[in-house]
């Protein structure tokens, strides 16, 4: 199976960039995205070519860290699937492939297919803290949190963070990316007392490191842990419970 690669280089964050044509004549269909990145490494170092980089660690859809855009779309044709997830069966009868960074004002390339998503984190940092009480551990049961909201926080905290809904954004927008962080935290008693901070300092480091969010929904047919619209809502939600209870529950 011959596929032809049209490949995203990038020296540095200063360098410009531009895109590469190469060809990987013996891919297979039962290929996942990276198994062709890494097919393609192999030959380009066998004739003495700096190899491509990008990144991966699980390959599992599980760490988020494997993010590319293939043809225009984050991680590729099958929805809510994460790059290493992709495989070249699910592309049809294809010849060729266009593979570049997630693209966002958010996300400067640092090389090749790498991105810098610290944006990202400085929104886990903005928010993410709980008062936690020193001393003996307490009981597995001494804080209740009921079976319907503990599912619907898991289905929230299941979010990878790889930034595909920001890619995917016309605007650049991660209210998807931190609505499921604040709708999670909101349906459990742990950090309570801080969830009007939390959602105040959420809404300002998105506004300081992201675009505005329209509701176009495209951030949600990428997403590969399926988080829902409605996690947007949660955003300005529980960004106005701490503007009208003075940051404090």
């Amino acid at each position: 199976m011959r596929v032809e690669i049209e490949i995203w280089r990038q020296e540095g964050p200063e360098d410009r960039g531009a895109f590469e044509t190469h060809v990987v004549e013996d891919a297979t269909p039962e290929m996942s995205l990276l198994e062709l990145l890494d097919r393609l490494n192999d030959q380009l170092a066998e004739q003495g070519i700096e190899p491509i980089a990008f990144e991966s660690d699980c390959r599992e859809g599980v760490c988020g860290a494997c993010g590319v855009t293939v043809d225009d779309r984050p991680h590729g044709p099958v929805p809510n699937t994460p790059s290493c997830r992709q495989h070249l069966r699910a592309f049809g009868n294809i010849s060729r492939l266009r593979i570049e960074p997630l693209r966002s004002a958010a996300f400067p390339v640092i090389r090749d297919l790498v991105v810098d998503r610290s944006a990202m984190d400085r929104v886990i940092e903005a928010g993410g803290t709980v008062d936690v009480a020193a001393g003996t551990a307490p009981d597995a049961d001494d804080l209740l949190v009921g079976h319907d909201d503990a599912e619907v926080a898991l289905d929230f905290a299941a979010c990878i963070g790889c930034g595909a809904c920001v890619a995917a954004c016309p605007n650049g927008a991660a209210h998807l990316f931190a609505g499921a962080k604040l709708a999670h935290l909101a349906l459990i008693p742990h950090g309570k007392m801080q969830r009007g901070e939390r959602g105040h300092a959420v809404l300002n480091e998105l506004d300081a490191e992201f675009g505005p969010c329209s509701t176009y929904g495209e951030c949600v047919t990428v997403c590969p842990a399926g988080i829902p619209l409605e996690a947007v809502a949660a955003v300005h939600r529980e960004g106005l419970r701490g503007l009208f209870r003075g940051r404090a529950d």
